[in-house]
């Protein structure tokens, strides 16, 4: 059976829905997005007036908005398909926000734990293992493909791009797409 690319990147935001669906109830709502904030904050133990606490809340806040806006459901909470759907479209609508460069930067502030412009291979491991809770065994993998320049850290920039891969790219190859493992 042939994989669609329109399959690949639904896989992607499905498995994030997964991550981010904390109790298993097959929804996400506001909770749940309040606790992938909290797990940022205690994984890098933020005090929560720390501009990076605050910028990883605005952050969520937005994004939860925007998922809502983007749904068309009357609801406060999402089924993994309306999640994906509203995904899709708030990714390309950066007319009230840019998730994802926008929220990148923030995410790449907080995981960036020693403030040196770059992501090292601890600092990725805590962000899957501790943040998102990753157990892929192939997700530590990622990190040597979304270093594209090979000198043992992810820039910025490699990040930032990482994250347009992972809700763009069709290629299931794509550094990006390899976030949380093999897709």
């Amino acid at each position: 059976m042939t994989t669609t690319a329109q399959d690949i990147v639904s896989a992607k935001l499905e498995r994030s829905f997964d991550a981010l669906d904390v109790n298993g109830d097959g929804y996400l709502d506001w909770s749940d997005y309040e606790k992938l904030g909290d797990r940022y904050i205690q994984a890098y133990r933020l005090d929560k007036n720390d501009r990076r606490a605050r910028a990883i809340v605005a952050f969520n806040q937005m994004s939860w908005l925007e998922l809502l806006r983007h749904s068309g459901v009357d609801t406060d909470r999402l089924t993994k398909e309306q999640f994906v759907t509203a995904n899709r479209l708030s990714a390309i609508d950066t007319s009230r926000m840019n998730m994802v460069e926008g929220g990148g930067h923030a995410i790449f502030d907080v995981i960036d734990a020693d403030g040196d412009n770059e992501i090292g291979r601890a600092e990725f491991e805590r962000f899957l293992r501790d943040v998102w809770r990753s157990v892929a065994p192939d997700a530590m993998e990622s990190f040597i493909r979304l270093d594209t320049d090979g000198d043992g850290a992810i820039s910025r920039q490699e990040f930032i791009r990482a994250l347009r891969e992972y809700h763009f790219s069709t290629d299931p190859d794509a550094p990006g797409s390899l976030f949380f493992g093999q897709v």
